[in-house]
């Protein structure tokens, strides 16, 4: 079964509001879907992550770089096509935009698998572990507005999510060490009993990265996310070793040498890869077993479409547990609940992922059609997508 056409769908939306987090605010909403064809009339999906202008530069990288490189090759040949893909981009590009591209095309390669075999991709996998997830919610964005407003408003929004059925609420920060402080400080009071997760994106130096984080190991904060550059190996081993929160990352970082440098160093609690980003589904299951042969357990970063989000199920249904046990750790599905019609409306059958936490106690169930389990609607993609 050939390969013979693979599409790069970039959609963009203008968001109702504008939005932030430490490093910039934004007030479009940009999904990449990837579309391989074969001979046999069998179509897989994958997303790549990455926004705004870098989606449109990995489309060209997909279509006018990747797709030259597989068109032609066999469709199940997964590992393969990853490998000549890799081999052929190292010189230009180990981690970051050419890895984000061929993650798309490798999540699709995963679809198509699923969909020859007639089962879900979990079931290529090894099996599912569970049949549905924990989920989280995560809102609590940054906007122009001064520190009170934030303070009030994070509050409400934390108890909001909370009551939406989500067993715990991430938040972000970015204003500053001292105001930051006041702003987990407000989630804390509105998720009451619940958990609290804080994502810094990075922008803290280490000094301050401890400043917040011994706030937050006395507020009974759950993970301290990206606090230093990702980059800074030292910074999240020093954290890690002087907090009692804890400390999350792996977010920004590419395919298993990336990762084994991470691991190896000690400075993670949690590890969070992105699928989307890291290599795709091939890869993202070697990196799942460096992380479970180094201890570390993995609750995926996700960020996207429904296509990321139905990947993550897959996957989140095949991670084995770490430790097992009568009662082991389980992951959990991250959830944005701020509004994203990627998201909600491009499935043909929506998975319907609040209405599920609603209903089933916080619980989203995985997917069992087969490959990813979903379909989007074409008529959907040709409505929001830049040409």
């Amino acid at each position: 079964m050939k390969i013979i056409d693979i599409k790069s769908h970039v959609l963009q939306c203008d968001m109702p509001e504008e939005l932030g987090y430490s490093q910039q605010y934004y007030a479009k909403r940009t999904a990449h879907l990837i579309e391989v064809t074969t001979d046999q009339g069998i179509t897989g999906w994958g997303e790549c992550f990455g926004p705004g202008n870098v989606a449109i530069a990995n489309k060209t990288i997909v279509e006018r770089v990747i797709a030259p490189m597989v068109v032609g090759m066999d469709a199940l040949d997964r590992d393969v096509t990853w490998h000549k893909v890799y081999n052929l981009l190292r010189d230009h590009g180990q981690k970051g935009m050419p890895i984000q591209a061929l993650s798309g095309v490798d999540i699709a390669l995963w679809d198509i698998a699923g969909k020859v075999a007639g089962l879900p991709i979990h079931k290529l996998i090894g099996g599912a572990h569970r049949s549905d997830v924990p989920a989280y919610g995560y809102g609590m964005m940054l906007k122009r507005e001064s520190v009170e407003d934030h303070v009030a408003r994070f509050t409400d929004e934390a108890a909001a999510i909370i009551g939406m059925g989500f067993g715990a609420a991430k938040m972000k920060t970015g204003l500053g060490p001292k105001d930051d402080v006041r702003l987990c400080e407000a989630v804390a009071k509105g998720v009451g009993e619940a958990r609290f997760m804080v994502d810094a994106n990075h922008c803290y130096t280490t000094s301050d990265a401890f400043y917040v984080g011994r706030a937050l190991d006395e507020l009974g904060a759950y993970w301290f996310e990206e606090p230093v550059a990702p980059e800074d190996l030292d910074g999240y081993r020093e954290l890690r070793v002087g907090l009692k929160v804890n400390i999350s990352g792996g977010e920004a970082e590419f395919a298993r040498w990336g990762w084994r440098s991470i691991l190896e160093n000690r400075g993670l609690d949690i590890a969070q890869p992105e699928v989307c980003a890291l290599g795709g589904i091939t890869e993202y299951l070697r990196v799942l077993g460096l992380c479970h042969a180094h201890f570390t357990p993995v609750i995926n970063h996700v960020w996207g479409s429904a296509i990321a989000v139905a990947t993550n199920l897959q996957l989140l249904a095949a991670m084995p547990p770490l430790p097992g046990g009568l009662h082991p750790w389980e992951p959990m599905l991250e959830f944005d609940t701020t509004e994203n019609r990627f998201r909600d409306d491009l499935l043909s059958e929506p998975l319907d992922i609040q209405g599920q936490v609603a209903r089933n106690g916080g619980r989203v169930t995985i997917p069992i059609k087969p490959g990813l389990g979903v379909e989007p609607d074409r008529d959907f993609i040709s409505h929001y997508e830049v040409t």
